[in-house]
């Protein structure tokens, strides 16, 4: 571990990944050899890392609102930060008995199931254009028993049949990052899949699109809202504004960034 080239922390993670085995258990046997096959598999784990590729791919998790949460290349990684819209959805659904929530680009599933876990009495629908990610959220919800949990594939509400009923509650962290943003680049962004973080436009295009077809989709009185960039907030509360929602807000993350904005009918 210590020649490997990566955090101590990191390397840890990964031979337990490789090995199925806990800290505690890497503790109690630090000094017993390692089978050939174990030493090949972690060194492979390292050189990916060490290339770039998320921990969150190497392990096959991540967690998120308490809850772990399968994850694999093709679909966005869960982010801490996300876990502001979550709580604030659920801050809508208070008092409300069996509320209808939608969450449109649902990826692995982690804003639906948490909602869902958190509100068993919810109906909840998850849609996605990709089915990589709408198999993901699918299997995230059986195995963390939401089993609930719609998912629809289609590309944001074209995935609703017709005639559906009203939702009081829609959430959504769209692809958000502009086209040329050098981010794109970077980082674990560069092995996320890019229909999840950019909308090869100005970074807005997603949000307008959700903002303008809301309020079909909306019950008398419900509320939406939006992750976006850390400089998007005055844009989307102006979209929310310009479709006629009221009382447009915004709501700051742990860093104290303007993360989410949302608004009423």
């Amino acid at each position: 571990m210590a020649d490997c080239g990566l955090p101590r922390l990191e390397a840890r993670m990964l031979l337990e990944r490789v090995l199925d085995k806990p800290r505690a258990w890497l503790l109690a046997h630090d000094t017993d050899p390692l089978a050939p096959a174990a030493v090949a598999a972690f060194q492979t784990l390292c050189a990916r890392r060490l290339a770039g590729e998320p921990m969150a791919y190497l392990l096959g998790e991540r967690e998120f609102m308490g809850h772990v949460y399968a994850v694999a290349p093709g679909v966005l990684i869960p982010r801490p930060e996300t876990e502001l819209l979550v709580e604030t959805a659920l801050e809508c659904l208070s008092g409300r008995q069996a509320p209808r929530v939608l969450d449109l680009g649902t990826g692995s599933g982690a804003i639906a199931v948490a909602i869902a876990l958190a509100r068993p009495d919810a109906h909840v629908t998850g849609t996605d254009a990709s089915p990589e990610a709408l198999a993901q959220a699918h299997a995230n919800a059986q195995r963390l028993g939401a089993p609930r949990v719609r998912c629809l594939a289609g590309d944001w509400y074209a995935a609703l049949p017709g005639g559906d009923a009203p939702f009081d509650l829609i959430v959504s962290n769209p692809p958000y990052i502009a086209a040329g943003d050098v981010h794109l680049d970077q980082g674990d962004l560069r092995h996320e899949p890019r229909g999840a973080l950019t909308d090869e436009a100005d970074g807005l295009s997603a949000l307008a699109r959700i903002v303008s077809g809301a309020r079909a989709w909306m019950a008398p009185g419900a509320r939406l809202w939006l992750e976006h960039g850390w400089d998007q907030a005055a844009a989307v509360r102006q979209l929310l504004a310009d479709a006629g929602f009221r009382n447009a807000a915004s709501r700051r993350d742990l860093a104290g960034i303007e993360r989410i904005s949302g608004a009423n009918l």
